[in-house]
């Protein structure tokens, strides 16, 4: 009988290949908008192609399943800046990242605060979130401090030329 501090034994325990892993549970998100306003200038810019990116997100431990989220985005094309601009979806995940916020704040307070190893730390992801994240990836996020890259700091001198 299954209670409270009962074994269950995982069913994905012993899977060693991410592509045997339960298939995720696919949320779909909108940020298709037909005019944005350009960042740079202002002026209304209208949609030029429209992008999916697929996010990965914690997981559903009901249905033991990984959650992925579909976002659709716009490309947006300023005819007065002769510029291409994504709609913001920042809020969400950083840019070029495949996770949301919530996975890599998770991940990086799994290593830095419980001080659990990059290994251990991958594998309590996928065990309680349901969400898989290579210890390699964990290991850059926490170097990082949690971010993605992002301008150089305005202290240092540039790699080229005279400094």
């Amino acid at each position: 009988m299954l209670g409270p501090g009962a074994y269950c034994p995982d069913p994905t325990e012993g899977i060693t290949r991410p592509e045997d892993l339960p298939k995720p549970r696919v949320a779909q998100h909108s940020h298709n908008f037909k005019h944005r306003p350009c960042p740079r200038c202002g002026k209304s810019s209208y949609r030029d192609r429209v992008f999916t990116r697929m996010l990965h997100d914690v997981g559903d431990l009901i249905s033991g399943r990984p959650r992925a989220i579909a976002l659709t985005y716009a490309q947006h094309d300023c005819c007065k800046c002769r510029k291409y601009c994504n709609a913001e979806a920042s809020a969400l995940a950083p840019p070029k990242s495949q996770y949301t916020h919530r996975v890599i704040g998770l991940a990086v307070r799994l290593v830095v605060e419980d001080g659990l190893p990059y290994e251990a730390a991958s594998w309590h992801l996928w065990r309680d979130h349901r969400v898989f994240v290579p210890y390699a990836t964990l290991q850059n996020w926490v170097e990082a401090g949690g971010k993605k890259g992002g301008p150089p700091d305005g202290n240092q001198l540039p790699g080229l030329g005279v400094g």
